[in-house]
């Protein structure tokens, strides 16, 4: 993949995983790539008490955050409250759940790009780079808000919603 350089030191994150080894090894990846701003949470409420702040830039949640309220929900509240402080703000969401059905669920939730644990430095970095560098359009259609869930164009559909422009 190639894209101009990320300045990652200027990017707050913000990373929801109640197990604290592997919230430790998704710092120590963005500490690698000289991230300087990460905060930690460990359940969706901690994560929503950090999110109205207001500083953060992206979010890296894992699905399962072993509690009644999961990423799912968190990626929900800041898709769709309207105490979101930033409804539009990059979500990766990491899990070892990797079955194509949690991957569409992410997507539908709004999620803009799914890391499967176990994961590399360099799928979670391209996740990352995708999320922020190249940012999709956001959609409201439906009941849905976020990220638009195409990522290529189909030439040969012919249906009523067929794109009018072409893929950037």
């Amino acid at each position: 993949m190639s894209m101009e350089k990320i300045d990652f030191s200027k990017i707050n994150f913000l990373i929801v995983d109640p197990n604290r080894l592997m919230g430790t090894m998704i710092r120590d990846v963005l500490i690698t790539l000289e991230a300087h701003h990460i905060d930690r949470a460990r359940n969706f409420e901690g994560a929503v008490t950090i999110l109205r702040q207001g500083r953060i830039d992206v979010l890296i949640t894992e699905w399962d955050l072993q509690a009644e309220q999961n990423g799912m929900d968190l990626v929900s509240w800041l898709r769709n409250d309207a105490g979101s402080p930033n409804r539009m703000m990059p979500v990766i969401m990491m899990t070892a759940n990797s079955e194509i059905e949690y991957v569409v669920r992410a997507r539908d939730a709004g999620v803009n790009e799914f890391v499967a644990k176990p994961y590399t430095v360099q799928s979670f970095y391209t996740r990352l780079a995708t999320a922020i560098a190249r940012p999709r359009q956001f959609v409201r259609v439906d009941g849905y808000f976020g990220p638009d869930r195409r990522r290529k164009r189909d030439e040969n559909y012919t249906g009523p919603e067929r794109r009018t422009e072409p893929d950037k």
